[in-house]
């Protein structure tokens, strides 16, 4: 089927993860991801092509560079050959909150023309990795995606996937739009998620349930000012909400921000609640992991499936699309939206869910 030709905007932790998975060397690199293969696309079919961020210490150095760069802190898991690719300024607008001023750099050379630059490098998709609450730079990356006719994945919790009037604007232009907020492959939201369903599916009934993240990289630093936070909160709360029946039970708290985690996010789930005769019961969860390479293998299904919607001449979101994101278009139970996004994938002609 050829190459997918990726271009990122915002060059931070999440977009150091996927280039490294991309380009890693691993035989058993695949078997972490939820799909081997997406339809005849697999891992070594991404290509990066381009590359935007506003940091000074990014700008004009080559992606390979850039990834590893401060304030970067995720983990190196594998080494990535130059490519060839130099990062370009990008629009501020409103990328830089009141908290991230004290760690980014903001780089003075004018912006470059977005859409012109995804037009000339013939980029396929564009990956948005921009800070949560950019909302103004984030529309004007998927304006650039309508005008470049390039697919748009927007993996932060600004209403565009999810927004009607951005869904006939792609749907209009044939151009597949897949978001909003990407879920991590095993993160707080999909384990939380699961466990309410599991409450729901055994008859126990939930009284009450919450979650509190702590973090220690730059967007959990930028998630400190309320009304950065504010869209992602919304995004969290109604993801729990196709699970859990009162709203008013729900409990997301604001995020804790712990520098010497780096990269790692330890979410604590709660749930409370009665089985059987109204005898009482709660349940504790702690997990930690690696927060940038927990969402990277979902972008790189993500990247795969908006080529393929891409190929058919499909604008929109594709069925199914939650199962990928926290705030989609439409939301399904995940057990249902996975369905509806394999039989998507294979155009209906069979389903494979193993």
């Amino acid at each position: 089927m050829g190459e997918i030709r990726v271009a990122i905007a915002g060059v931070g932790n999440c977009a150091c993860s996927l280039v490294q998975g991309v380009h890693s060397c691993a035989p058993n690199a695949l078997y972490n991801l939820m799909h081997g293969k997406v339809g005849d696309y697999g891992i070594k079919d991404i290509k990066f092509v381009a590359a935007f961020d506003i940091d000074a210490r990014k700008v004009g150095r080559d992606l390979s560079e850039a990834i590893f760069t401060e304030p970067n802190c995720t983990t190196k898991h594998y080494s990535v050959p130059y490519l060839d690719i130099p990062v370009q300024k990008g629009p501020v607008l409103d990328g830089v909150g009141a908290s991230l001023q004290k760690l980014i750099e903001v780089d003075k050379t004018p912006a470059a023309n977005v859409t012109k630059v995804l037009k000339d490098v013939k980029a396929d998709v564009l990956v948005n990795f921009l800070p949560t609450g950019a909302r103004k730079a984030t529309e004007h990356y998927a304006m650039s995606a309508v005008k470049a006719k390039v697919a748009f994945i927007n993996c932060i919790p600004e209403p565009i996937a999810s927004k009607p009037s951005w869904q006939t604007l792609f749907r209009q232009n044939k151009i597949p739009l897949l978001g909003d907020d990407i879920k991590s492959q095993l993160g707080a939201t999909i384990l939380h998620r699961t466990l309410l369903d599991l409450c729901k599916n055994r008859g126990v009934m939930v009284s009450g349930t919450y979650q509190h993240n702590i973090g220690g990289n730059a967007d959990f630093l930028n998630m400190q000012d309320p009304e950065r936070y504010l869209s992602k909160d919304i995004s969290k709360t109604e993801a729990l909400k196709s699970s859990l029946v009162k709203p008013s039970n729900i409990k997301v708290f604001h995020p804790s921000f712990a520098s010497f985690l780096k990269d790692y996010k330890v979410s604590y789930i709660g749930i409370n609640g009665k089985i059987y005769s109204g005898s009482p019961f709660s349940l504790h969860v702690l997990l930690s992991v690696e927060d940038s390479p927990n969402s990277a293998g979902v972008v790189i299904d993500a990247i795969r499936i908006a080529k393929i919607a891409l190929d058919r001449g499909m604008g929109g979101s594709p069925p199914g699309i939650g199962y990928l994101f926290k705030k989609p278009p439409v939301e399904l139970p995940d057990y249902l939206a996975r369905v509806e996004l394999i039989k998507f994938i294979n155009q209906g002609e069979k389903i494979d869910i193993s």
